[in-house]
């Protein structure tokens, strides 16, 4: 699946050793060097399980925006949808959105009826207007205030 971002930046699967470094590497640039969220690296055990995809957004050849989504067990077709990162001088350019809708595209062509995230609360508003909704009270996660949100994928308009 492909998505087309500003006319410089594209979105896709990573599909190759040296696009799934790239995602890693933004990652790494925004959660620990940048947010300080994690003090050595992000990457976690959800990152070598099999039905993990990771997505990068890329401009010149480079990787500089990434998301991760997997589903969960239960309940089936639900998945999750975290680690949205995109390299600073790139915010500017919907990379972000763009990468949101890829996630929520592939979701639902994995047949999955609704995805889930931890956002940070700034970025609630972002969400929303990508027709995600507030699901729960806002919570601490990974040390920071998080809003659980959701979208349910069996609409086309999310």
């Amino acid at each position: 699946m492909r998505a087309q971002a500003a006319e410089s930046t594209a979105c896709s699967t990573a599909t190759t050793p040296e696009e799934l470094a790239g995602h890693f590497a933004v990652r790494h640039r925004v959660f620990v060097v940048e947010q300080a969220i994690f003090a050595q690296s992000d990457r976690d055990g959800l990152d070598s399980v099999a039905t993990t995809i990771h997505l990068v957004g890329s401009s010149g050849g480079r990787v500089v925006g990434a998301v991760r989504l997997y589903p969960v067990a239960e309940p089936s077709g639900h998945w999750v949808g975290d680690r949205l990162a995109v390299a600073p001088g790139f915010r500017i350019h919907q990379l972000g959105s763009d990468l949101v809708r890829l996630a929520v595209a592939t979701a639902r062509a994995h047949a999955g009826r609704e995805m889930m995230a931890h956002i940070q609360v700034p970025n609630v508003r972002f969400f929303e207007r990508l027709g995600w909704r507030i699901d729960g009270p806002a919570e601490v996660y990974h040390g920071r205030p998080h809003q659980p949100m959701a979208i349910d994928l069996t609409h086309r308009d999310g």
